[in-house]
C-alpha cells in the first residue's frame, strides 16, 4: 500500500458537502446501529494506511485498541493487511482501501459490490465513515506540512 500525502481543497469541499448531505446518518453511523465501533475503527485504520497521516494512525490504534481489535489485527491494517480482519468486513475494508487509494472515486463495480453485500444504507454508512477520515487526514498531513516549512525541516513530515 502507498503512501500518500493528500490535500487538496477539493476533496476538503467534497468531504464536507457530503456530510452536510448525509448529516441524518452520521448518527446511525457513528453510533454503532449501522456499523459497530469496532468496524468503524479497521475502516479508519484501513484508510490511514494508504493517507499515511500520523496523527490519524495514533488516534484509530488507540480507538481500535478501546473496542477490543487486538494488536497484530491493528498492525496488519495499518501495512494494508486485511487478512487478519473478520471475513465478512474484508469486502468493506478492501473498497476503503481502494476509495482511499482513488482519492474518493471508487470504481463504479466496487461501489456495487459494497452495496449488494451491506445494503444501501449501511454502504452509505461506510462511505460517510470514509469521508469523515479523510477530513481527519487531510488536516494532519496539511498541519505537518505547515509543521515541516515552519521549523526548515526540523518537526512534521
Amino acid at each position: 500500500m502507498s503512501k500518500k500525502v493528500h490535500g487538496s481543497w477539493m476533496m476538503l469541499f467534497v468531504d464536507m458537502r457530503f456530510l452536510m448531505r448525509n448529516w441524518k446518518l452520521t448518527g446511525k453511523a457513528m453510533g454503532g446501529k449501522l456499523v459497530p465501533r469496532p468496524f468503524r475503527e479497521r475502516l479508519m485504520l484501513a484508510v490511514t494506511a494508504v493517507y499515511g497521516c500520523r496523527y490519524c494512525s495514533w488516534l484509530h490504534t488507540r480507538e481500535a485498541l478501546r473496542s477490543g481489535i487486538e494488536k497484530e489485527e491493528i498492525a496488519a491494517l495499518l501495512v494494508g493487511s486485511v487478512d487478519n480482519c473478520p471475513e465478512d468486513e474484508a469486502i468493506a475494508l478492501i473498497y476503503a482501501q481502494h476509495w482511499a487509494d482513488c482519492d474518493g472515486n471508487p470504481d463504479t463495480e466496487a461501489t456495487r459490490r459494497l452495496q449488494k453485500v451491506y445494503g444501501a444504507e449501511k454502504a452509505k454508512a461506510i462511505n460517510l465513515i470514509l469521508h469523515m477520515n479523510r477530513l481527519g487526514n487531510l488536516f494532519g498531513t496539511s498541519w505537518d506540512r505547515f509543521l515541516y516549512r515552519a521549523s526548515f525541516g526540523r518537526w512534521g513530515k
